[in-house]
C-alpha cells in the first residue's frame, strides 16, 4: 500500500509538468504557483511515505528542513530570481530541483523525527512562512514580477497565485503538523 502513496506522487509530478497549464486562467504566475505548491506540497509528502527508504537521506532534524525551505521558497520569489526561473532553462531547473529538495527535507524530517513534536514544530513554521509569504503576494499594490519578467502587469494573476499558495499550502502543512501534535498526544497517553 505504501508504494502506491509514492507511486501517486509521481503520478501527480507528471502531471504538473505536462499539462498545458501555462495560459491557465490566462497567466503564467498562477502556473507557476500550482506547480511550485503541487512539489512542495503534495508530491513531496507523497513521495516520502511511499518510498521511506529512498527518501530517508533527507530525513534530517525537522527544524533544519523547514529553515531550508524558508530559504528557498522567500529566495525564489525575489524578483530577480523569479525572473531567472521564468525564462526557463536552467533558471527552472534550480529553481524547481531546490524547490523539490526543501520540500523533500522538510516532509522526510517532520515524519521521520523521532519526536513527532519537532515534526509539527517543523510544519507548523513552514504553514506559516508559506501563509506570511502568500498574503504577502496577494496584498503587494503592483504586479511585483512583470518588469522583471518583461511581460504586461496583472496584478490578478499574482493574487490567484497567492491565493494558490495560501489555499494549498497553508492547510496541507497545518493538517500535517496537527495530526503530528495528536499523535505525539496519544504517545503520551499510552506512557501514562
Amino acid at each position: 500500500m505504501r508504494p502506491l502513496l509514492g507511486y501517486a506522487g509521481l503520478l501527480v509530478l507528471a502531471v504538473l509538468w505536462v499539462l498545458p497549464l501555462g495560459g491557465w486562467a490566462g497567466a503564467d504566475f498562477p502556473h507557476h504557483m500550482l506547480r511550485h505548491m503541487g512539489l512542495v506540497a503534495i508530491v513531496t509528502p507523497l513521495l516520502v511515505l511511499g518510498f521511506p527508504n529512498a527518501t530517508r537521506p533527507f530525513a534530517l532534524s525537522p527544524l533544519v528542513g523547514a529553515a531550508v525551505e524558508f530559504v528557498v521558497v522567500w529566495g525564489w520569489h525575489l524578483p530577480g530570481l523569479h525572473g531567472w526561473a521564468d525564462g526557463g532553462g536552467v533558471g527552472l531547473v534550480f529553481e524547481q530541483g531546490s524547490f523539490a529538495i526543501a520540500g523533500l527535507l522538510v516532509w522526510a524530517g517532520a515524519l521521520r523525527a523521532e519526536q513527532p513534536l519537532a515534526g509539527a514544530g517543523g510544519l507548523l513554521l513552514t504553514s506559516m512562512h508559506m501563509t506570511l509569504l502568500g498574503a504577502l503576494i496577494i496584498l503587494a499594490p503592483r504586479d511585483l514580477y512583470a518588469e522583471i519578467c518583461g511581460r504586461a502587469p496583472d496584478l490578478d494573476a499574482q493574487q490567484l497565485g497567492g491565493l494558490l499558495m495560501l489555499g494549498i499550502g497553508t492547510p496541507v502543512y497545518l493538517v500535517a503538523g496537527l495530526a503530528l501534535v495528536a499523535r505525539a498526544l496519544d504517545d503520551k497517553r499510552e506512557l501514562a
